[in-house]
Protein backbone atom coordinates (compact mmCIF):
# COMPACT_ATOMS: atom_id res chain seq x y z
CA UNK A 1 0.00 0.00 0.00
CA UNK A 2 1.11 3.67 -0.86
CA UNK A 3 2.45 5.52 2.39
CA UNK A 4 1.28 8.97 1.51
CA UNK A 5 2.70 10.39 4.75
CA UNK A 6 6.25 9.75 3.65
CA UNK A 7 5.33 12.55 0.81
CA UNK A 8 3.73 14.72 2.83
CA UNK A 9 6.64 14.52 5.96
CA UNK A 10 9.23 14.94 2.58
CA UNK A 11 7.21 17.90 1.14
CA UNK A 12 4.80 19.82 4.17
CA UNK A 13 4.13 22.73 2.16
CA UNK A 14 1.11 22.59 -0.66
CA UNK A 15 -2.16 24.35 -1.33
CA UNK A 16 -5.34 24.02 0.87
CA UNK A 17 -9.00 24.84 -1.12
CA UNK A 18 -11.52 25.27 0.60
CA UNK A 19 -15.10 26.32 -0.11
CA UNK A 20 -16.28 30.08 0.10
CA UNK A 21 -19.72 30.70 -1.08
CA UNK A 22 -20.01 29.39 -4.41
CA UNK A 23 -16.22 29.97 -5.04
CA UNK A 24 -13.31 28.19 -4.10
CA UNK A 25 -9.95 29.45 -2.19
CA UNK A 26 -6.53 28.16 -2.46
CA UNK A 27 -3.89 28.85 -0.45
CA UNK A 28 -0.40 27.64 0.72
CA UNK A 29 -0.46 25.79 4.01
CA UNK A 30 1.31 23.00 6.20
CA UNK A 31 1.03 19.84 6.66
CA UNK A 32 1.94 18.98 10.07
CA UNK A 33 1.57 14.99 10.50
CA UNK A 34 -0.56 11.90 9.53
CA UNK A 35 -2.37 9.46 12.02
CA UNK A 36 -3.58 6.37 10.20
CA UNK A 37 -5.56 7.81 7.28
CA UNK A 38 -6.13 11.31 9.22
CA UNK A 39 -3.83 14.14 7.66
CA UNK A 40 -3.60 16.81 10.18
CA UNK A 41 -3.33 20.99 9.94
CA UNK A 42 -3.64 23.85 11.90
CA UNK A 43 -5.03 27.62 11.34
CA UNK A 44 -6.44 30.35 13.63
CA UNK A 45 -9.60 30.08 14.60
CA UNK A 46 -9.90 34.07 13.58
CA UNK A 47 -8.73 33.61 9.88
CA UNK A 48 -10.89 32.50 6.98
CA UNK A 49 -9.63 29.11 6.49
CA UNK A 50 -11.27 28.53 9.81
CA UNK A 51 -14.70 30.13 8.88
CA UNK A 52 -15.24 28.89 5.34
CA UNK A 53 -13.80 24.89 7.07
CA UNK A 54 -16.74 25.35 9.52
CA UNK A 55 -19.17 26.66 7.44
CA UNK A 56 -18.68 23.74 4.50
CA UNK A 57 -15.92 21.36 5.55
CA UNK A 58 -15.20 20.01 1.95
CA UNK A 59 -11.48 20.62 1.56
CA UNK A 60 -8.97 19.33 -0.88
CA UNK A 61 -4.79 19.78 -0.19
CA UNK A 62 -1.99 18.59 -2.69
CA UNK A 63 1.43 18.22 -2.66
CA UNK A 64 4.06 18.46 -4.84
CA UNK A 65 7.58 17.46 -4.49
CA UNK A 66 10.52 19.70 -6.34
CA UNK A 67 10.80 16.39 -8.98
CA UNK A 68 7.00 15.98 -9.14
CA UNK A 69 6.93 12.84 -7.87
CA UNK A 70 4.71 11.80 -7.10
CA UNK A 71 2.17 14.83 -6.17
CA UNK A 72 -0.50 13.39 -3.72
CA UNK A 73 -4.16 14.95 -3.81
CA UNK A 74 -6.30 13.92 -0.72
CA UNK A 75 -10.04 15.46 -0.73
CA UNK A 76 -12.20 15.00 2.29
CA UNK A 77 -14.42 16.68 4.92
CA UNK A 78 -12.26 18.94 7.44
CA UNK A 79 -12.98 17.84 10.98
CA UNK A 80 -12.04 19.73 14.22
CA UNK A 81 -10.49 18.43 17.15
CA UNK A 82 -10.32 19.87 20.38
CA UNK A 83 -7.36 17.06 21.94
CA UNK A 84 -4.93 18.90 23.98
CA UNK A 85 -2.49 15.91 22.86
CA UNK A 86 -2.88 16.40 19.33
CA UNK A 87 -2.30 19.88 19.69
CA UNK A 88 0.63 19.53 22.34
CA UNK A 89 2.49 16.91 19.61
CA UNK A 90 1.59 19.62 16.94
CA UNK A 91 3.57 22.66 18.77
CA UNK A 92 6.08 20.29 19.80
CA UNK A 93 7.08 19.18 16.23
CA UNK A 94 6.80 22.90 14.42
CA UNK A 95 8.57 25.15 16.41
CA UNK A 96 7.15 28.21 14.12
CA UNK A 97 3.83 26.95 15.18
CA UNK A 98 4.63 27.18 18.72
CA UNK A 99 6.16 30.41 18.45
CA UNK A 100 2.60 31.80 16.88
CA UNK A 101 -0.22 29.42 19.80
CA UNK A 102 2.30 29.57 22.53
CA UNK A 103 0.60 26.63 24.24
CA UNK A 104 -2.32 23.89 23.24
CA UNK A 105 -4.76 25.27 25.20
CA UNK A 106 -4.46 28.91 23.56
CA UNK A 107 -7.97 29.60 22.14
CA UNK A 108 -7.68 30.41 18.65
CA UNK A 109 -5.64 27.60 17.87
CA UNK A 110 -7.35 24.95 16.04
CA UNK A 111 -6.50 21.75 14.76
CA UNK A 112 -8.12 19.71 11.99
CA UNK A 113 -7.72 16.37 9.83
CA UNK A 114 -8.82 15.48 6.49
CA UNK A 115 -9.51 11.41 6.51
CA UNK A 116 -7.87 10.19 3.95
CA UNK A 117 -10.52 7.71 2.32
CA UNK A 118 -8.85 8.08 -0.84
CA UNK A 119 -5.79 9.58 -1.92
CA UNK A 120 -4.76 10.84 -5.91
CA UNK A 121 -1.53 10.93 -6.90
CA UNK A 122 0.67 11.95 -10.04
CA UNK A 123 3.96 10.79 -11.42
CA UNK A 124 5.25 11.35 -14.93
CA UNK A 125 6.68 7.55 -14.79
CA UNK A 126 3.71 6.11 -13.52
CA UNK A 127 0.87 8.38 -14.28
CA UNK A 128 -2.42 9.04 -12.02
CA UNK A 129 -2.98 6.32 -9.66
CA UNK A 130 -6.24 6.29 -6.96
CA UNK A 131 -5.58 4.18 -3.46
CA UNK A 132 -8.73 3.34 -1.15
CA UNK A 133 -8.46 3.20 2.13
Amino acid sequence: MFDFSKVLAATPNGVLTTCDGDALRSRVFQFLFAEDKKVFFCTSKEKDVYKQLTADPKVAFCAYPADFTPVVSISGQAVFVDDLKIKTRALDENPMIKDIYKTPDNPVFAIFYIDAKEVKTFSFTEGPKTYTF
